[in-house]
């Protein structure tokens, strides 16, 4: 009965809206990868529904780990983030070693357990946020001391950086660094130190992505992709093709040409420009939407906490999402450089929706500890309670 009374009141304290959004949004992208992936999967495994089962498994399995997460005490990830970092480098040493890291597209960023290709990567986006927050949350006396305040997680910041470049994964490895960034911003840095490190942090991924011949490709790629529009333009021109056809309501859910071959990575990471091209500008109002909405709820919730450690994991957790949209829609759109990121919710993948879950779960977590409450009068529009 005690426990029944404990689950009754932390789900009481549980923000119900986020929940609800969240879960939405992954029901919306479990539709999509059936409807964007029902052709290649025929083609591939003669049935239409290879690639929605696969992700439906992973889907539920990753609800379970929200679940879980949402009845774990955030404070327990502190006590083991040193773990974590070494975690970290251990598993990317591992999956660049031959023999051990599975290679596929010319990159090597996957582990082969058993059946199942993991993606270290994912995991490794959300053990730095725990590190880096609770790392300045511990800081906070010395928060203007370089050295000792601010540099420590910086150093193993580039040597993951790196290691992420060898796989080679710009993009993630980009994102790794400014979702690490905005953890920085938030805990109380000086500004001289933060302009340094956001300048250093630029010249950094500029570097890297004008030093390899086909990251540059990439580039140039994105910059005029109808240059060589069969040849590394392709992709980016067939998003174009099928967002430009979508219209205000769309062609129809199902109907989408450009799946049919033409786009490639059509339900993972342009899994968006057939969301456009089946349900038109409504289908990305929805999603963008509800993105926006469970920023303004992040935020909210890591304003609502009184300790600095859930503050920074909630708006690292926060802002590392919608880094993820940003790298993506922008590279469906031809406004950001190809990067390989998915869409958090709605892209085919199990490592990055297990992975994305979980951090939500964590975020769940955090707004049942500080009892995040949205304050409602009759009279006015809804208001956050701090």
């Amino acid at each position: 009965m005690d426990i029944l009374l404990l689950i009754q009141k932390k789900l009481k304290n549980v923000d119900f809206p986020l929940l609800v959004i969240i879960l939405l949004l992954a029901g919306f992208g479990l539709m999509m990868i059936y409807s964007s992936s029902s052709t290649l999967s025929y083609l591939n495994y003669d049935t239409t529904n290879h690639f929605f089962i696969k992700q439906l498994q992973w889907l539920l399995l990753s609800i379970i780990l929200l679940l879980i997460t949402i009845f774990i005490p955030y404070q327990l990830y502190s006590k083991f983030s040193p773990f974590f970092v070494l975690t970290t480098i251990i598993l990317l040493v591992l999956v660049i070693l031959p023999g051990i890291g599975v290679e596929r597209n010319n990159s090597q960023r996957w582990i082969q357990l058993g059946p199942l290709l993991f993606q270290p990567t994912e995991l490794i986006k959300l053990l730095m946020l725990i590190y880096f927050a609770f790392f300045y949350s511990k800081k906070q006396d010395i928060i203007n001391q370089f050295n000792r305040g601010v540099l420590p997680p910086l150093l193993v910041l580039a040597i993951v950086f790196l290691l992420i470049l060898r796989q080679p994964d710009l993009g993630s490895a980009a994102l790794i660094l400014f979702a690490c960034g905005i953890i920085v911003l938030s805990s109380g840095v000086a500004w001289r130190h933060l302009l340094m490190l956001v300048s250093v942090g630029i010249l950094s991924v500029i570097y890297f992505a004008l030093s390899s011949p086909y990251r540059l490709e990439r580039l140039t790629s994105f910059i005029d992709p109808f240059r060589d529009p069969v040849g590394d333009g392709y992709q980016l021109v067939n998003s174009y093709i099928a967002i430009g056809t979508g219209g205000i309501t769309g062609n129809g859910l199902g109907r989408s040409i450009q799946k049919l071959g033409f786009l490639p990575e059509a339900h993972t990471d342009f899994i968006m420009a057939i969301v456009v091209e089946e349900l038109g500008l409504m289908g990305l109002l929805f999603v963008i939407g509800a993105y926006i909405f469970i920023m303004f709820r992040g935020v909210a919730i890591a304003k609502a906490c009184d300790n600095m450690f859930p503050k920074l994991l909630a708006m690292g957790i926060t802002f590392q999402i919608m880094l993820q949209v940003i790298f993506n829609l922008g590279a469906v759109s031809g406004l950001l450089p190809i990067t390989g990121i998915p869409l958090p919710l709605i892209s085919y993948g199990g490592s990055s929706t297990i992975v994305t879950m979980t951090s939500f779960g964590i975020l769940l977590q955090i707004s049942a500890q500080a009892n995040f409450k949205p304050k409602v009068s009759k009279n006015q529009l809804p208001e956050y309670q701090f």
